[in-house]
């Protein structure tokens, strides 16, 4: 089993199903399973799970995320700013309108829980540069 790959697909959250709708917007394999939403009141809470080096393209959201890690090892980078390492417990709260992408570390599954409220517009960009993804540790 690789590093923390049991912790990821035993989560207390679940570890949910191959990502395939948003595939074309991550490197790598992920997982989503969908916690709670209602629709009434534009509220969305999913577990998303990384393979390791798996992460998303960067992108943008019209409206406030706030990202909970929940198992394993992975990173949130905003742009222009340094990437940041998250661990179990770590939170970061992404501002409408940042461009960022988050995944899992190169040798380590991850999983956060991703929730946002309100009318949410997600704007997808490039790829993260593999040699700047390389470089991480």
């Amino acid at each position: 089993m690789n590093k923390n790959e049991d912790s990821v697909k035993n989560s207390e959250f679940g570890f949910g199903e191959s990502n395939d709708a948003y595939a074309k917007y991550f490197f790598g394999q992920s997982y989503l399973k969908r916690l709670a939403s209602n629709s009434d009141e534009k509220i969305n809470v999913s577990n998303v799970s990384f393979e390791p080096g798996c992460r998303n393209n960067w992108h943008e959201h019209s409206i406030a995320q706030i990202l909970i890690a929940v198992a394993g090892e992975g990173w949130y980078q905003a742009e222009g700013q340094v990437a940041q390492k998250m661990l179990p417990g770590d939170v970061v709260i992404v501002p409408a309108h940042t461009k960022h992408w988050h995944g899992a570390d190169k040798d380590s599954w991850f999983a956060h829980l991703a929730i946002m409220v309100g009318d949410a517009k997600t704007d997808w960009y490039e790829s993260v540069d593999e040699a700047e993804y390389e470089k991480l540790n």
